[in-house]
């Protein structure tokens, strides 16, 4: 039996299927996706994401740990406080996406849609 080469577009799929995995992977969780929802709307500090996402410092350091390695997010420190923005662009396509998938009824109800 002959085996034929894989067609190139399924190749460049294959290869950065495990990319993708590991991104998606990032946004699956509830509480790192509300902290990237927050931080598309602009830079915030440590604290208010705490408060935003219901977390402890410690909770919030480790999920932004997970992120920074990933390179999602980066920090930039002020005095004693530290800034989180989003550091990946695509981070901001996805969470428009979303946002346009399940926010819209909420949306509606405001008035911005």
């Amino acid at each position: 039996m002959r085996l034929t080469s894989p067609d190139p577009q399924i190749q460049d799929l294959q290869s950065q299927a495990g990319e993708a995995a590991g991104f998606l992977k990032q946004l699956a969780n509830e509480k790192r996706l509300l902290i990237l929802c927050r931080l598309a709307m602009g830079e915030t500090t440590v604290s208010e994401l705490c408060e935003i996402a219901d977390l402890s410092q410690s909770a919030m350091s480790q999920h932004l740990a997970k992120m920074r390695t990933e390179g999602l997010v980066s920090g930039r420190k002020d005095g004693l406080q530290v800034h989180y923005s989003i550091a990946d662009p695509r981070c901001v396509g996805i969470l428009h996406h979303l946002k346009s998938q399940f926010c819209t009824a909420a949306d509606a109800l405001e008035g911005k849609a």
